[in-house]
């Protein structure tokens, strides 16, 4: 396995689940492992290990791009024979959304939130989306069930809060912003096609893979309230034009427009 800084790549909302057609998020995590045909593990745990999460993980990663698996924990068989060895093998560990209470609870049932930490700090890169990003943060608001957003302590490999599905779900943002002036860490929310790339606990950037996408950094202000400043985001799409990757000017394939994507439930379902 190449040398690499322990990584995670947090989606406020987006990659195969969620903007199906436009690859930018997904084929940016594949470039940050350094490897021509990465060794990938989809964990679709929060869904419940749902079939059509994991048929769509496998259209999205297909053997020709990259060495692809993923590991089942509510099935008999998990899909792969050890599950500590699977993941330290890998090059990139994609957590898929859903209940985040759910998969907090089912991977510390199975020893899963110790084999990731370890996997993190050998150089595996770490991403996800809903669930799949709020996993990583010490404390995160999710709204996935019904009811008000609920506060809920993640696994703490990033010392921040954090927020997703920011700007595009009513009551998300409120919710995160009375969360830190009631004594959440500072943290961040992020919308949908945004993400946050952070190499060891500090965030390096924040991109997207639709313009005009967002993300913010939330703190205490001192006077019991917070304040709130909007990150600098990055465009992956002018990147994948310059090398070649995107002809300037092509947009996404919308959802509804891939026929292999309307076969199963829409992404926002999986919101956590």
């Amino acid at each position: 396995m190449p040398a690499r800084p322990p990584q995670i790549v947090a989606f406020g909302g987006g990659g195969f689940s969620m903007e199906w057609g436009n690859t930018l998020l997904d084929d940016h995590v594949l470039a940050l492992t350094g490897v021509q045909h990465p060794r990938v593990c989809f964990l679709p745990t929060a869904s419940g290990d749902a079939d059509h999460y994991v048929v769509r993980f496998y259209r999205a990663f297909p053997a020709s791009r990259c060495d692809p698996s993923h590991i089942s924990l509510f099935r008999r068989e998990t899909g792969v024979g050890d599950p500590r060895a699977h993941l330290l093998a890998q090059d990139l560990i994609y957590v898929g959304g859903g209940s985040l209470v759910s998969l907090l609870g089912t991977w510390r049932a199975h020893g899963i939130d110790q084999v990731l930490r370890e996997a993190w700090g050998s150089g595996v890169v770490l991403c996800g989306g809903s669930a799949g990003s709020l996993c990583w943060f010490a404390n995160a608001v999710s709204a996935f069930h019904e009811g008000e957003p609920t506060r809920i302590e993640g696994l703490g490999f990033l010392p921040w809060s954090n927020a997703v599905h920011y700007d595009e779900e009513c009551g998300r943002r409120e919710a995160f912003l009375r969360a830190v002036a009631d004594g959440f860490p500072p943290g961040y929310g992020v919308g949908d096609a945004a993400a946050l790339h952070f190499v060891g606990t500090e965030l390096a950037e924040a991109i997207c893979s639709r313009p005009g996408a967002s993300a913010a950094h939330v703190c205490r202000d001192g006077d019991g309230g917070v304040s709130e400043h909007r990150l600098p985001v990055r465009y992956l799409g002018e990147e994948a034009v310059a090398l070649g990757k995107r002809p300037a000017g092509e947009e996404a394939v919308a959802l509804e427009d891939c026929p292999a994507a309307q076969a199963a439930p829409p992404g926002r379902a999986l919101a956590a």
